[in-house]
């Protein structure tokens, strides 16, 4: 008798709520609802759309991020950094005379401050989005739902997450079907 004949089932995980996501046919239709779901005071929600829709983070409520002042300061710290070294190795560290030269030459030394801000800006840029929108994130609950794989074609969806302190499982479906969803779906996650 093999070891396999009396292996025992397998049990299910254990799952718990992660949330709501309610379908939207039409951009008017999910901006309304956007901003029905942003007056009735939810925190932890998301609208997912397959192309970019203009007036969404106005819908939203969604305040401007941080991110283009911390990608300024990383410029003006980059042409800095490049004027700077170039001042201390030509005028201070190394003064060499070519030709009656001064020692220290702005125009002579803007490619590299200009090279040194374009390179601090964009890998602030980029490491500064993947930090501010927790990125990489390998797996998540929505992936679960069949529905959900229409956000990428022709569909827009609200996701209301069971940690908001306003979800109540039956009030928040009821409140996401007045809002003009056609479909409204529990969405579940393994307990940890």
């Amino acid at each position: 008798m093999s070891t396999t004949d009396h292996a025992l089932p397998l049990a299910e995980p254990a799952r718990q709520s992660w949330g709501l996501l309610a379908e939207y046919l039409t951009v008017p239709e999910l901006l309304a609802a956007a901003e029905k779901v942003r007056n009735a005071g939810y925190r932890r929600w998301d609208c997912h759309t397959p192309f970019p829709v203009h007036g969404l983070n106005d819908a939203m409520g969604l305040k401007p991020t941080i991110l283009p002042w911390l990608v300024l300061g990383a410029g003006i710290t980059g042409g800095s950094i490049g004027m700077g070294l170039q001042w201390f190795t030509n005028a201070f560290d190394y003064p060499f005379i070519i030709g009656g030269k001064p020692f220290f030459s702005v125009p002579a030394c803007i490619p590299v401050a200009f090279e040194l801000t374009i390179l601090f800006a964009a890998v602030t840029a980029l490491l500064g989005m993947l930090v501010l929108n927790n990125l990489p994130e390998w797996y998540h609950a929505l992936f679960r739902s069949k529905q959900f794989r229409r956000a990428t074609a022709d569909r827009f969806f609200i996701s209301i997450e069971a940690i908001d302190p306003l979800y109540s499982p039956e009030a928040t479906r009821e409140f996401l079907k007045l809002t003009g969803s056609s479909h409204v779906e529990l969405i579940e996650e393994e307990a940890d």
